[in-house]
C-alpha cells in the first residue's frame, strides 16, 4: 500500500495553514520568518507532488527557484532583524515602523 498524492497535498495544506496562522498571530520577527519558510516548504511539497503525479520535471525544477527565493528572504530578513536589534533590545514586528525614512 502506497501513500497517494492526496495525503501529500493534505500535509502541504496543513503546513501552509500553520505557517499562515503563525505569521498572523506571532509578533516576533524571527518566528514570522520561520513561519514564512514553513509556507514556502509547503509550496515546495505541492510542486513536487504534482510533478510526481504528472510525470513532469517542471515542478521539481521550480522548487529550486523557490529555495533561492527563500535563501534571499532569509539573508535580507536577518539583515533587517540585526539592524533593529542593534537599535533596540527586542525584535517584535511593531518595531519595524521605526525603520521608515
Amino acid at each position: 500500500m502506497s501513500i497517494g498524492p492526496a495525503w501529500y497535498l493534505g500535509l502541504a495544506a496543513a503546513l501552509f495553514a500553520l505557517g499562515a496562522l503563525g505569521v498572523m498571530v506571532r509578533r516576533n520577527v524571527l518566528v514570522m520568518f520561520m513561519c514564512i519558510e514553513l509556507m514556502l516548504n509547503a509550496a515546495n511539497l505541492t510542486f513536487v507532488t504534482f510533478s510526481r503525479v504528472l510525470g513532469d520535471i517542471g515542478g521539481e525544477s521550480l522548487v529550486f527557484f523557490v529555495l533561492v527565493v527563500a535563501a534571499a528572504e532569509v539573508v535580507v530578513g536577518l539583515g533587517v532583524v540585526v539592524a533593529i536589534f542593534r537599535r533596540r533590545a527586542s525584535t517584535t514586528a511593531d518595531d519595524l515602523h521605526g525603520m521608515k525614512g
